[in-house]
């Protein structure tokens, strides 16, 4: 059973920046698909980036691209998020996700992930 972790979210003003972690423990998430996905208060979850296994193909959000910067180190079994830019309507849970598919592409459907971490708050003051 994999059990993922974010880590890093906080309160930051707009224009700040954050880096989001995302680590795995109890089985291995090296050379699958992994994906960041958030919620905001009263609305559904949404995609926000996908990383494919190998770390060199990604897809992002409209709402996000050009800000926000998905990667992996597959040798510490993590995931990263790097958001830059952000404003009051980033504000949400941000989740990791993972797909147990191996050498798989990206995806933006929630569905498809097998295991989903606990969630990290990130609030943007405006």
């Amino acid at each position: 059973q994999v059990k993922l972790v974010e880590s890093g979210g906080g309160l930051v003003q707009a224009g700040g920046s954050l880096r989001l972690s995302c680590g795995a423990s109890g089985g291995s998430v090296n050379n699958r698909p992994m994906a960041w996905f958030r919620q905001a208060p009263g609305k559904e979850r949404e995609f926000v980036a996908a990383i494919n296994w190998s770390g060199g193909g990604t897809s992002y959000a409209d709402s996000v691209k050009g800000r926000f910067t998905i990667s992996r180190d597959n040798a510490k079994n993590t995931v990263y998020l790097q958001m830059n830019s952000l404003k009051p309507e980033d504000t949400a849970v941000y989740y990791c996700a993972a797909k147990m598919e191996l050498y798989g592409g990206t995806y933006d459907g929630a569905r498809v992930y097998d295991y989903w971490g606990q969630g990290t708050q990130v609030t943007v003051s405006s």
